[in-house]
């Protein structure tokens, strides 16, 4: 017993007196930064005769720290009984108690939050580094945990791939630290591209890392079901295998022993594991193999194309809900976790619509319509999984007034499913596609923006607030295959964990940058195929007096380097690219095409900028209605800016508005004489992105009495499929004018025969073009 109380005694004076002195830097580069880091006098020598103690409750978090540390410095570190402590170079890992059951452990505690997850508290820890040892302490295990990955993080990146040399200085420091969100996660998607078992550890690996503690698991949509099944095999025998379009089959599943070692390793390590199973929409694998539990019955194969598709599970029949309970069984035995994701998004209601049984369904129930129809799915399924002690979380589409209390809504579509849902009693995570979708390219999100996302909505109180989890980041993969995931994430993935963990309120992005190109570094030594942190350049465009525009080249990244080529618009084949050498002048249609390298990395994607110098460049624009925040172009004047949209409607030219018809007026300033106007449209029917069925454009010299120049109808079939981009050209004898009107005509609701039937379809416009 004297032994223990000296043990503790020696850690109450090494936490407590350790002459700090605070400087004003660290010469640490840790993500995510620290609650508080103090610098003191002293300096701890790592060597080949350092010891390693541990209390019973952090012995296996120690162990995995000692494994990788003997990795690291290729010495052998033995992970010693903490009995008694040496006089002098030991690292003493201490916590008071094991965090098994992370909500049962809450209600013993006072003052806690009982509907979080679990309360972020719970994870602190304090680490001291002096002459004498290095000595953790936290209330849990989990706190000793993560102040290893801080320990981790301290030590040069040359020991992530085995090459450090001992000895090793650490300079005297005391950290004191905490989670802001106890919900920190990443969705990984494995339904559109399946995702290897030791790809999935490896992120494990990577999220504790960085201090994030959920993977948010999509195992299951319209192209490819994951889990193995006992009751019903032909998920995994048929729904995890498609035939491409070239007639190869892709796929693959997780035995039941591949989820039993991803959740152990993930709980090793601290990360809680929640499995998507999508429904009652994104459910075109399982019907394909079992299709009598669609409303039609019909034979359909697995999908494989990427959108939104009519074929749902028919909720009218008592079957379905037999077949999706016995799966949601085997999945809860699977995932010992408290929660299980149904989706619940981006469900079409044709099918219900056109099927006798759900409208005989509907009708016992006295329910009016399709929304009603899904708020009884979502609530019976939720009150079906509360009798396996668990809770639902789905997406703000599943939000209603009768779901159970315990019900979590993961807010995508911006932040209002968040804010509406802490409003009305019930937890939210935080998933808007303007921060947190990284299958977006750079162009729609960057790590800067990542780094200042602000996961709590304006305009809660503080008791609402506290409703609010976290957030998570977003890893789609319809476009993502497994060799770009590394590229995708990193290192925006970076700027999340610190967004989640530290909740600065003096966020300083410079600060995180040089803190991230050191990790960027780490991760190179790890294997980590990460990607720019943002586009390498920003083009500026200025009008000169004349009918032409400068174009200036400036670096968004300090470290990297560019070249260029120019070309006629239209211009298929490759040409010499040169060093940028200043402004360019530009008074012809023209394509700029850039070439980028970042840490010995090229830029993945093609950087293309098309350029029209035309006449209405950067006159004065009125819209008669406010486009989607998502895609405005860059700006109100985004229609005349002169910057032509690519064939990536997210590539930030395009400018959009759903379900309403677009109408523009343009003031060229003078009268001006003019020969043609035209208009670029993208089109792209997955994604419910229809080209508009006609164009009217109208000129006028006094802004009042306007004369139709023009009605042009679609020349492309709204069935046609893929990406494509449609052009509306009016060219006529030359006039003088001063006004130009143009009103594009939505398709209005997406067309009986889509999958989306019924839903606002969106308009998607690039430039208004004057010559």
């Amino acid at each position: 017993m004297m032994v223990i109380l000296r043990i503790y005694f020696l850690v109450i004076v090494l936490l407590w007196n350790s002459d700090l002195c605070a400087q004003p830097k660290s010469p640490f580069q840790i993500i995510p930064e620290p609650t508080e880091i103090a610098m003191s006098k002293g300096i701890f020598n790592l060597n080949n005769q350092t010891r390693i103690f541990a209390s019973d409750a952090c012995k296996p978090d120690a162990a995995l720290f000692t494994e990788w540390l003997n990795m690291a410095t290729g010495h052998n570190f033995k992970l010693e009984a903490l009995i008694e402590l040496p006089a002098e170079n030991f690292i003493l890992i201490n916590a008071n108690s094991k965090y098994e059951e992370r909500e049962q452990v809450i209600p013993k505690l006072p003052g806690l939050l009982n509907q979080n997850l679990y309360d972020s508290r719970n994870e602190s820890y304090r680490m001291v580094a002096e002459n004498r040892a290095i000595i953790i302490n936290a209330p849990y295990n989990i706190g000793a945990f993560y102040a290893l990955q801080t320990l981790r993080q301290m030590l040069p990146q040359a020991a992530e791939n085995g090459n450090l040399i001992l000895p090793f200085q650490f300079s005297g420091v005391t950290i004191t630290d905490a989670p802001h969100f106890s919900h920190r996660g990443l969705m990984l998607d494995c339904s559109r591209h399946f995702m290897q078992k030791d790809f999935i550890l490896k992120y494990l690996d990577l999220l504790s890392f960085y201090k994030m503690n959920v993977l948010h698991w999509h195992l299951t949509d319209d192209q490819g079901w994951r889990i193995e099944s006992e009751q019903y095999p032909k998920l995994h025998k048929k729904g995890a295998y498609r035939k491409e379009k070239d007639d190869s089959m892709y796929g693959g599943f997780y035995t039941k022993e591949d989820i039993r070692e991803i959740v152990k390793y993930a709980s090793e390590r601290h990360i809680l594991v929640i499995p998507e199973i999508e429904m009652p929409g994104h459910c075109v694998a399982a019907l394909a193999a079992y299709p009598e539990f669609s409303c039609t019955g019909e034979n359909i194969e697995v999908e494989n194309d990427w959108g939104v598709f009519k074929d749902v599970y028919c909720i009218g029949k008592e079957e379905t809900f037999v077949f999706l309970e016995a799966i949601l069984t085997e999945v809860c035995e699977l995932f010992p976790g408290p929660y299980i994701h149904v989706g619940g998004d981006e469900v079409p209601t044709t099918r219900w619509n056109e099927c006798e049984v759900c409208s005989k369904k509907k009708a016992e129930l006295k329910i009016e319509n399709n929304h009603e129809f899904q708020e009884y799915f979502t609530t019976r399924i939720a009150n079906f999984l509360k009798t396996k002690n668990k809770k639902m979380i789905g997406w703000d589409e599943i939000l209603n007034d009768n779901l159970p209390s315990n019900a979590i809504i993961q807010s995508w579509r911006g932040m209002d499913g968040g804010k509406i849902a802490v409003q009305k009693g019930y937890n939210a995570i935080m998933s808007p596609t303007s921060h947190c979708y990284f299958d977006y390219n750079l162009t729609s999100t960057d790590t800067k923006e990542v780094f200042y996302f602000d996961p709590i909505p304006e305009g809660i109180t503080e008791v609402e607030e506290k409703r609010i989890l976290g957030a998570e980041c977003t890893m789609w993969t319809e476009h993502a295959p497994q060799k770009l995931v590394d590229s995708k994430l990193f290192p925006r993935i970076l700027a999340m964990s610190e967004v989640l963990w530290t909740y600065s309120d003096t966020r300083n992005y410079n600060d995180f940058w040089k803190r991230m190109i050191r990790h960027l570094e780490r991760l190179d030594n790890m294997n980590i195929d990460f990607g720019f942190p943002s586009m390498p350049c920003n083009i500026e465009i200025t009008k000169s007096e004349k009918k032409d525009f400068k174009i200036n080249i400036s670096k968004n990244i300090e470290s990297c380097s560019f070249t260029y080529s120019l070309v006629p618009l239209d211009v298929k084949s490759e040409t010499a690219y040169q060093e940028w050498n200043g402004d360019l002048t530009i008074s012809e249609p023209c394509e700029l095409r850039i070439k980028a390298s970042f840490m010995n990395k090229k830029y993945p994607e093609k950087i293309v900028r098309r350029f029209d110098p035309h006449i209405a460049f950067n006159s004065t624009i009125e819209l008669t209605n406010t486009p989607s925040p998502n895609y405005t172009g860059g700006s109100n004047a985004a229609l005349i800016d002169g910057v032509l949209g690519t064939d990536d409607f997210r590539d930030g030219c395009w400018q959009a508005i759903q379900g309403k018809d677009m109408e523009v007026l343009v003031d060229l300033g003078t009268a001006k004489e003019i020969s043609s106007i035209s208009t670029n449209w993208f089109h792209y029917g997955n994604a419910w992105i229809f080209r508009p069925s006609s164009v009217k454009y109208f000129v006028s010299n006094d802004n009042i009495k306007f004369n139709e120049l023009i009605v042009l109808s679609a020349t492309l079939d709204e069935k046609s499929e893929g990406e494509s981009i449609m052009t509306m050209p009016a060219i006529f004898d030359k006039r003088k004018v001063r006004y130009i009107k143009m009103i594009a005509f939505n398709n209005g609701l997406c067309p009986t025969w889509h999958d989306a039937s019924g839903e606002p379809s969106w308009l998607f416009c690039d430039e208004i073009r004057v010559h």
